[in-house]
């Protein structure tokens, strides 16, 4: 083989595999990057963020949910385990994640004044508990929220990427929702509103939601019948006669 062709092969096999270097660069850097985009748009998730479940409850409240679960009377426990085991169960996610999301969801209806099974109920329907979820109209999150119609409210949890954080999400769309309501009166009316299918006039997006409802609120009963007896205590009338009775509501 002449000089000149061994050079050209050497040559060649140099080119090639300078390609494929910056190939490989250039796939590093695009992962180095789409790692970036998702840890500042869904920190969360992996214990960063704005406000994750365990940090904040609502505006300016770091720590409540935590306080909230530290908190809670047996009987309100198991209310919340019921409805994360049903929710864990039905839309495949974590129980721990379902048990997050149903006490925030119970955090800031009591705040709001707003049934938490309805919040609960209007999270399964849009989204099934996928916080990343996002529609092709640009909604966004648990409640799916679209940023640009409700930012003022965003605003106050650090902007619009905070609409990926379940706490922010759990709290701006009830906001919304219990405007509708005031708003309009009527439950019914509030819902399509909230779904922007006012046109529907068969009410579909209504009725999933409040079946949806219905059935939370199933599991809750059963969660209450389940629930042991409270323990007999001794009257003072009874000392002597060794007798007990139920305590007094």
């Amino acid at each position: 083989m002449s000089p000149g062709r061994l050079q050209d092969i050497e040559a060649s096999h140099l080119a090639r595999w300078s390609r494929r270097l910056v190939s490989v660069l250039a796939l590093c850097a695009s992962i180095a990057a789409l790692a970036l985009i998702v840890d500042t748009q869904h920190g969360h998730l992996f214990g960063k963020g704005l406000q994750s479940p365990s940090d904040a409850l609502s505006l300016g409240e770091p720590g409540a949910l935590h306080d909230r679960q530290a908190a809670l009377a047996p009987a309100e426990e198991g209310r919340y385990r019921a409805l994360s085991e049903f929710v864990a169960n039905r839309y495949r996610v974590s129980q721990d994640v379902a048990f997050d999301l149903v006490s925030l969801a119970h955090g800031v209806g009591e705040h709001l004044q707003l049934d938490p099974l309805l919040i609960i109920a209007v999270i399964a329907i849009e989204s099934r508990f996928n916080p990343i979820a996002e529609s092709v109209a640009g909604a966004k999150g648990l409640m799916q929220i679209i940023p640009k119609y409700h930012s003022d409210k965003l605003e106050a949890f650090g902007g619009e990427r905070a609409v990926f954080d379940p706490a922010a999400n759990i709290q701006v769309g009830a906001q919304i929702l219990k405007e509708y309501i005031r708003t309009t009166g009527n439950l019914g009316i509030a819902l399509q509103m909230y779904a922007g299918a006012l046109g529907d006039n068969e009410d579909q997006y209504t009725n999933k939601v409040l079946n949806e409802k219905q059935r939370l609120q199933h599991v809750v009963t059963q969660s209450l019948r389940r629930a042991p007896a409270p323990a007999a205590m001794r009257t003072a009338s009874a000392r002597n006669s060794n007798a007990f009775a139920l305590p007094l509501d």
